[in-house]
């Protein structure tokens, strides 16, 4: 008898050795769409790992802004994070290719480019130390603002803000000739409300969750860039992880990606008509304006090229897999 109540104790202990708590923070706020999937992805992982594996979630930016969370990371504090492209170039410069400007015009774009690039940017950020659980497309980020925005002239007096870290926002707006301000994600409401800017870039269905759009009142209809989440964990919290239950993450968490990203493209849709109900006037700009911009765009990627901060191979495998507009 002893000897085989020792053995279930010796069981249940490799057992309790072998279970694995997986610690994400993350910026979107409990109840979003994306905490939403994220969360079955969790229970998924649960009840398939049987117990073995467990995801539990810090939300609504309680762990702090992105790069706070990535130094968490490295303190062992974290094991992973659901970060934004401008933060994850911090680990690999690429991780921000989708947000170059002006880039794509449709969303068949991006479904053909990303079938080719998502694989090798989750290979590149797996060598610099974080396994890429899934890449998920945001949507197409427009400009709103407090002040009429229909000319390149109205934009260069705006107070326009971008994320901090974020190059290609930086860049993009100083090649336009916009002296942009840089702000954590959680001071641009109350900033809207102050006046410390006037001008942001945001998705619609993105600008109604963070409450934006009852500061803003217009829209300039020209796409700006296309922004993308990524889900990683630290390479040492995932090689604890057995082979098997790794597979069963993995399904998971693509799974969740794949609703998410059809689910934030009809969000988007039905956020568009929102904000214009709200009172936000939606401004078409004329082929000019639209030329003089994407002028602008293309720019900024070729002063990117050549100064290393995007690579060449990568800037040239997404043209190739670039279908027609």
């Amino acid at each position: 008898m002893r000897a085989l109540l020792l053995i279930a104790f010796l069981l249940l202990a490799n057992r309790v050795d072998a279970a694995v708590t997986v610690k994400i923070a993350t910026l979107a706020p409990e109840g979003s769409g994306w905490m939403r999937e994220m969360r079955a992805a969790a229970d998924q992982v649960k009840q398939q790992t049987e117990g073995r594996v467990e995801i539990r979630y810090y939300p609504g930016g309680v762990m702090g802004d992105d790069a706070t969370v990535l130094r968490k990371i490295k303190l062992g504090q974290l094991q992973g994070g659901a970060l934004t492209g401008s933060e994850v170039s911090l680990i690999h410069k690429d991780a921000q290719i989708y947000s170059l400007p002006f880039l794509f015009s449709s969303y068949e774009q991006i479904d053909a480019v990303r079938s080719t690039i998502d694989p090798l940017l989750k290979s590149a950020v797996g060598e610099k130390g974080f396994h890429v659980l899934s890449i998920t497309g945001v949507g197409f980020a427009y400009l709103m603002s407090t002040q009429p925005l229909q000319t390149t002239e109205q934009l260069q007096q705006s107070k326009v803000w971008v994320p901090h870290n974020d190059r290609i926002a930086e860049a993009t707006f100083v090649t336009g000739g916009v002296s942009p301000i840089p702000l954590p994600l959680a001071d641009v409401f109350t900033s809207l409300q102050t006046g410390l800017i006037d001008t942001v870039g945001n998705t619609p269905a993105g600008a109604i969750a963070l409450q934006w759009h009852t500061r803003v009142k217009h829209l300039f209809d020209l796409p700006l860039t296309y922004v993308v989440g990524y889900v990683l964990v630290d390479n040492k919290a995932w090689s604890k992880i057995q082979s098997a239950d790794q597979a069963i993450i993995e399904s998971a968490f693509t799974a969740a990606s794949q609703r998410l990203d059809a689910d934030n493209r009809r969000s988007d849709e039905s956020a568009m008509r929102a904000l214009e109900a709200e009172g936000v006037a939606r401004f078409s700009p004329g082929a000019d304006e639209i030329a003089r911009w994407r002028t602008v765009g293309e720019q900024v990627r070729r002063d990117m090229l050549s100064n290393g901060d995007i690579s060449s191979e990568l800037m040239t495998a997404l043209q190739a897999a670039m279908p027609a507009p």
